[in-house]
Formats: C-alpha cells, structure tokens, sequence
C-alpha cells in the first residue's frame, strides 16, 4: 500500500504539491487524474525517492522507498519510457537491470514474453516505435515482479491493441492482489481500467473516491429527446414547455436536446400535453471526461483563448460558473508588454502597411507570412557585392605571342 501524509513539495518559490494525503490500496487499479501542472509527476518522483518532499512524507508498505531493502523487487515503476540507452538491445537493457537487483536472468525473457518484445529482443532499442519503447518500460517495471506498480501514462504510443492488452494487464496485476497506481489524461481508458481515483489540481487533493461515486458527485444524471428533424417547430415547442416546467434543455450537436431537472416519466406527459411526438427518450450517465472536467475546471493554469473566441470549446455543464481568469506575472509593471488588443484598434500581429503611394504587389497573399510591397526596401538587407575583376584570358593568342 501507499500511503501519503500531508505531501508537501516547493521549488523556490512555487507550491508544486502542497498538504496532499491519500492512500493507494492493493487488489484495485486506481487511477492518478489532474490537469497539466497539477503536480501529478512530482508526486510519483516523491514516492520513489527521487524527490525530497519539503514536508509530510510517503511510505510504500510502511516505509520510505529509499529504506525499502531491495527495492526494484518490491516496486516497479515506468516514468519515462525513454530513458534507455540506444545503443543497447531491449534484452540488455533488461539484463543490466536484472544484474543490478539481482533478479535471474530467466526472468528477462519472460517479460519480454509478457509484453510482446519477445521477436525484437537483440534489436537495438534506438530503433523502436514509440509503442514499443513504452512495452520495454512495461517489461523494466514488471522485471523483479513486484507487489506496488506505479505507471504515468503506460499507453502512451500505443495502437488500439496495445491499448486493450494494457488495460488487461492492469486488471490482472490488480486481481492478484498487487497495488496499481496508473496515471493518464486518457479518460475514456481510465473509465474503463479504474477502480477509484485520486484527483488533485495545482498540487491539491480535489477528489479520493470511486470512479461511480465520481462521477455521480461532479455531473448529472440527463435525458436525451428528440423530436422529428423535420418539424424545428416541435423542438422549440418541447423546449418551451420543458424550460415552463423547471428544466434545463441544452441542444446537442446531433439536434437532439440534453434536458436535466426532469424525471423521464415527466418529459414524456409534458411532450403529451404539449402534442409534440418523440423519436427518442432516453436516460443517459454523464461520462468520466465530463465529470472530470466539471471538477477540474477552476484548477487548469493553461486555457486557450483563441478556441474560446471561435467557439470551439465545449459549453460548460448547467450551473456551472466558469473559472476566473489567472493574473499574468508582472502585467502592468514596468517592462512588461502586451500587443493592444483588436477592439481597441490594435493589430498586433499584422505586418507594417506600405507607405502612402507604394505599388501593391498585387496577387500575393496577405497575413504576417506574406511578401512585402515590391517597393519598399529592407532596411537589413545586406549590400550587394561588388562585382569581381574580369580575370584576362591567357589562353588564345596574338600577333605579338612569341610562340
């Protein structure tokens, strides 16, 4: 079991996890979720001893992975599938490990075995794939077949079967009673592996639960209606009507609508009284990704603008207020400088106009990449060089040549 009590890690000035306490159990597959600087990498480093915490502490059955005696055959861990040296095969690779830990060298070739690596075993692993390069972190991991398993993001590169043997393996290691801590910003494949989750964002603990008590916690059960695509008129009558009645419609890209706050016996006697026929009603469970993204919302440091202008992002649940916009360092002291936005008449990324009367070059593109006009000078071009001295030709001869 892992067990993390009051995990507190800085760097200087920055809080890369602060107070975090959970615990990761044996026999279930629990994942590891959080946006991108959230600390998700920096919390694994500590429970390998790769980091010192500035606080609390981390224990793997007890204690410290530092004390534990002999520890590669207690844990096994895959961070980074490409710290391997490419000069060397896979079975090397695996060997050099093995020697080290003590493991038998039998046990090499049969987690090449086990992840499949087993035909490429004397090919040097600078030519892999970046699947198989991942399968090699899966076999270093499994090598001293361990009880605590930890993986940040093990099918990263893999193709769809690589992906479902993954998913299997992880089950399986966890129905033999190991501890499986996974991390991954794969939520429909973390819908599918995981037991429970852990959840943090900017370093905090925001969730420690179930995956079904997750995602009942942070979505809405919804009802999804549709009406005949060929009468729009039904539609904005059902929606009137369910809108009367207290509940929330939201239409989907398929032109169905999404309706909550309304029991589904109830959508149907309104859809009756409003004369409105139904080609669907059905009930339907918000997804993981839903869920997850409804609670990590205020806790993402990098969110587009430009998707927000065109509209690309996805609307956020029923009552749900959009996070607050995160100050930007040192914006508005001296020093620091933003192009002007368009509304107030700034373009900030367009390229210098031509001066009053220059010729247009006209036929080329416009936009920051395009060509300028034919008759404005670069002011850094280089000079052209001087043309070379004509060099005599020596090789025909005259009157006067003497032979």
């Amino acid at each position: 079991m892992i067990e993390a009590v009051g995990l507190t890690k800085r760097y200087g000035d920055k809080t890369a996890v602060y107070n975090l306490s959970f615990q990761v159990r044996p026999g279930a597959v629990t994942g590891f979720l959080g946006p991108n600087g959230s600390g998700k990498s920096t919390t694994m480093r500590m429970i390998l001893g790769l980091d010192q915490p500035t606080s609390g502490q981390v224990t793997i059955g007890g204690y410290p992975y530092r004390r534990l005696p002999n520890a590669p055959r207690q844990v096994g861990a895959l961070l980074d599938a490409k710290a391997v040296h490419g000069g060397r095969s896979a079975r090397s690779h695996l060997l050099c490990l093995a020697q080290l830990s003590g493991i038998p060298a039998r046990r090499v070739d049969e987690v090449l075995g086990v992840v499949g690596l087993q035909d490429v075993a004397k090919k040097r692993s600078k030519g892999f794939s970046l699947g198989m390069g991942q399968r090699l972190g899966i076999a270093a991991a499994l090598l001293g077949d361990p009880q605590v398993l930890l993986f940040d993001e093990p099918v990263n590169g893999l193709d769809p079967e690589g992906i479902l043997w993954v998913r299997n393996l992880m089950k399986s290691l966890a129905a033999e009673g190991r501890t499986v801590f996974v991390s991954s910003h794969l939520m429909s494949e973390m819908a599918l592996t995981a037991d429970h989750l852990i959840v943090i964002g900017r370093g905090q603990l925001l969730a420690d639960m179930s995956v079904k008590d997750f995602i009942s916690h942070n979505s809405a059960d919804f009802a999804r209606v549709r009406t005949p695509d060929t009468e729009p008129q039904q539609r904005e009558k059902l929606t009137a009507a369910l809108t009367e009645a207290g509940g929330q419609v939201l239409p989907e890209q398929d032109g169905a609508l999404r309706v909550t706050g309304l029991p589904l016996p109830r959508i149907s006697d309104l859809a009756h009284e409003a004369d409105v026929r139904l080609w669907e009603l059905s009930p339907h469970q918000a997804s993981l990704e839903e869920a997850y993204m409804r609670m990590t919302q205020g806790a993402v440091d990098y969110r587009s603008t430009i998707d927000q202008r065109a509209g690309l992002q996805q609307p956020l649940p029923p009552g749900v207020t959009p996070p607050q916009p995160m100050p930007v360092p040192g914006q508005g002291q001296s020093g620091w400088y933003a192009p002007p936005p368009p509304q107030q008449g700034g373009q900030p990324f367009a390229m210098p106009q031509a001066p009053a009367g220059a010729p247009y070059a006209g036929g080329q593109a416009a936009g920051p990449y395009a060509a300028g006009p034919a008759a404005a000078p670069n002011p850094y071009a280089q000079p052209p060089a001087a043309p070379a001295p004509a060099t005599p030709d020596t090789t025909q001869r005259t009157s006067e040549d003497p032979r």
